[in-house]
């Protein structure tokens, strides 16, 4: 008789914790482009990063003593480029769907993987992920060239953040490069924020979903895929983050109504079906949106 799970034990495999993690991003990010109404992506970016900063600090209590120059160089970019890509897909955000947004933006994790990759197989992965960005820029309506070139820019900041993950984790411990990356990250925006949007961080309101989201983009995830790692292996990891851009879209429909064309679902499956393929054998690293 096969063992009876239980809802406990149903949410501690690996899979789910996985699937948990990715919902969370891409519903905090819905969540967040509910108030750009009243806030800027900016302001919610700031916020986000901030209080995740905060409970990464009071948690993981990084060790600074004995860090040699090399070690906070190398931490330093790794912040630069987290807090870039996360500036820069706040604002594609802003300007075009959550879906199409973060489906560009995967070009960039989708690169890294392919140039890492020696068989011939993988062009045609390459020409299908083409495909769906051409299917996306020959999409009529709510396409906008500042909305696409700030996804492409995340997308550059996500390929920089995976280059650095690996240099990060082999000179900082455990999650100690990751707080000391976030902090660096919040502290490189917070001039644009205090010089233009200082205002906004008057309102209770807003620190309250500032929080929320920073619990939900950055806390869950990071938790459900430290311990989904510790069982899981790297090719089935790499496979389920290429589903990101479905549950963007999906958070996209789900909180802001945002309804892609026929063309753009299509542009979309082509890149999560590319990026399912060449992660196969070539999973790329992970990194929160």
């Amino acid at each position: 008789m096969a063992p009876r799970l239980s809802a406990r034990s149903l949410l501690r495999a690996p899979v789910v914790l996985v699937i948990v993690g990715i919902c969370s991003v891409q519903f905090g990010a819905g969540i967040a482009k509910t108030l750009f109404d009243e806030a800027s992506p900016t302001t919610l970016v700031w916020l986000r990063l901030a209080f995740s900063t905060l409970i990464l600090l009071a948690v993981v209590r990084p060790r600074l003593r004995g860090r040699s120059r090399a070690d906070w160089l190398v931490v330093i970019g790794f912040g630069l480029a987290l807090g870039s890509m996360n500036w820069a897909i706040y604002q594609s955000f802003a300007r075009i769907p959550i879906g199409i947004a973060v489906t560009i933006e995967f070009v960039g994790p989708l690169s890294i993987a392919l140039f890492s990759s020696r068989r011939p197989r993988d062009l045609l992965w390459v020409l299908l992920a083409a495909t769906g960005v051409l299917l996306l820029g020959l999409s009529p309506g709510d396409i906008t060239a500042a909305g696409v070139g700030f996804a492409l820019l995340a997308g550059a900041a996500w390929a920089c953040y995976i280059l650095l993950s690996k240099s990060t984790g082999a000179r900082w411990q455990g999650l100690d490069g990751l707080a000391m990356a976030s902090l660096v990250a919040t502290l490189a925006i917070a001039p644009i924020q205090l010089s233009g949007h200082a205002g906004e961080l008057m309102s209770g309101h807003l620190l309250a979903v500032g929080a929320l989201v920073g619990l939900m983009s950055s806390v869950i995830p990071y938790s459900a895929e430290l311990v989904a790692l510790r069982s899981l292996r790297p090719g089935t990891f790499g496979i389920l983050m290429s589903l990101e851009p479905a549950f963007a879209a999906l958070a996209g429909f789900v909180i802001v109504s945002e309804n892609l064309s026929l063309a753009q679902w299509a542009a979309l499956a082509c890149v999560v079906i590319a990026s399912v393929g060449v992660t196969r054998r070539n999973p790329p690293a992970p990194a929160p949106n």
